[in-house]
């Protein structure tokens, strides 16, 4: 999957309806499909996604008004947020804390953010910014990307590699895949004979699926390569607009939803190399004849024979209102997560074995007013032991040298490893998590960023 699952931004309806107010205006599961954000017109809230009874809120904030997108870095404290008040402004903050670790301006609106722990991403109209999370610091600027009005991109939640993809234009379904950490071109990928609608990477950013405005058909690519894998047949009857594409964390299920109420969930298995000998019935001896006569039919039509059917479904009990899904694991157990725009949190259980009709078992409101404990995910974790960045953090002066102590992965900075001082922008304010992994430093105390085209 790639970082999380969102909803596009989206104005709160008028007229006939719920209350514009109590609409969510976005939503999107975090990295790992652990915590939900939603924005409002007053605010944003988190949640927590370990139970399937009890719904935990574990931050709200009303002070930023209309948030068209919240987007949370795993279980940290860190929480990206844009607001239609300023919608070329990107605010980073240190939610626990209650702090604004900085802000960057922008010269357009910003369409969609994307996180990483290595990589920031940022999609504006006809330009992408990739930011070092770390610091916050400017790496690249992809400018003159094709005209890309929702702001449509991936990037891959696995930080070894932080590959990028984004659409190659505008009127065909070509992606672009990028190496965010190596900043260069990988290939482009002709997806799709239209536009793209949607495009999502599994776990560990070895796979890309990808779906076209017509929302028919949904292929996956193998990465880096960019060769077809899968191919996944939505439906024939109408076209759809696909509104989440996402992987489970296992790379063993693909879900779609759109603005239908069907949601699909497809098995990526080969079954031809793992299938039994079928026994000679009359049966299965047409099953061969049908499937050798796809030889001799035009490509759409055999196409179409070859592509395989959801292994799964949920009808929805609501049509035309936008929603995202995404495939988790709670208590153990599989689960698909349905969020509405209604403020509407839909939870299914998921047959691994048969698939078949997913059957509701929970139904809960995101705008109430429950009680904020933002001390229950960590409650619901085994204590870790005591981190670097906690130590760090808790310095009242910090160190004198040139250079500071490096962060990594593999615990870098105990062994003495630096990063120099030019790497790091002045001030840096530390995330004294210690649930949180890898530790990070972002920048600037109250001054603001600006990032311009040049």
């Amino acid at each position: 999957m790639e970082d999380g699952v969102h909803s596009p931004p989206m104005e709160a309806a008028a007229g006939a309806g719920p209350d514009p107010v109590l609409v969510l205006s976005c939503f999107s599961y975090n990295q790992d499909c652990t915590s939900l954000a939603v924005g409002t017109k007053t605010g944003y809230r988190l949640f927590s996604l370990s139970s399937v009874d009890q719904l935990d809120q574990v931050h709200e904030s009303n002070e930023i008004p209309d948030v068209y997108i919240v987007e949370r870095l795993f279980s940290s404290s860190l929480v990206v947020v844009v607001s239609h008040a300023k919608p070329r402004q990107m605010n980073v903050y240190h939610f626990k804390k209650g702090t604004e670790i900085c802000n960057y301006s922008y010269s357009c609106n910003i369409l969609s953010i994307r996180l990483n722990r290595q990589r920031l991403i940022v999609c504006l109209e006809e330009s992408i910014y990739i930011h070092n999370i770390k610091d916050m610091k400017l790496l690249k600027t992809i400018l003159e990307t094709p005209p890309n009005t929702t702001g449509l991109c991936a990037l891959s939640i696995n930080h070894s590699n932080s590959y990028l993809a984004y659409p190659g234009s505008s009127t065909t379904g070509e992606m672009v895949l990028y190496d965010g950490n190596n900043l260069r071109p990988v290939c482009t990928v002709p997806a799709h004979d239209g536009p793209l609608a949607a495009i999502t990477f599994n776990s560990t950013g070895s796979k890309l699926a990808s779906a076209s405005e017509k929302g028919t058909v949904i292929r996956v690519f193998s990465v880096p390569d960019g060769q077809k894998l899968y191919e996944f047949r939505r439906g024939m009857k109408r076209y759809v607009n696909i509104s989440s594409l996402v992987f489970s964390m296992d790379s063993q299920f693909l879900c779609a939803s759109s603005n239908t109420e069907t949601v699909h969930i497809f098995k990526l298995e080969h079954t031809t190399d793992s299938r039994p000998e079928e026994p000679p019935t009359w049966s299965g001896y047409m099953g061969k004849m049908f499937m050798a006569a796809t030889n001799y039919l035009p490509a759409q039509v055999s196409d179409m024979m070859n592509q395989d059917r959801a292994f799964a479904t949920v009808r929805l009990n609501i049509s035309g209102q936008r929603n995202i899904c995404t495939l988790s694991t709670i208590q153990k157990l599989p689960r698909l997560l349905v969020t509405t725009s209604d403020g509407h949190l839909y939870i299914y259980n998921l047959d691994p074995q048969d698939g078949g009709e997913c059957v509701l078992i929970k139904k809960h409101s995101l705008l109430g007013s429950g009680t904020v404990d933002e001390n229950k995910e960590n409650d619901l974790r085994p204590p870790l032991p005591q981190s670097y960045a906690a130590t760090v953090a808790r310095q009242s002066v910090m160190p004198s040298s040139s250079t500071r102590p490096g962060y990594s992965e593999d615990g870098g900075a105990l062994r003495g490893e630096v990063i120099p001082e030019h790497e790091f922008a002045t001030g840096p304010v530390c995330l004294d998590d210690e649930n949180e992994f890898p530790p990070i430093i972002l920048c600037r105390g109250g001054q603001s960023g600006k990032v311009k085209k040049s």
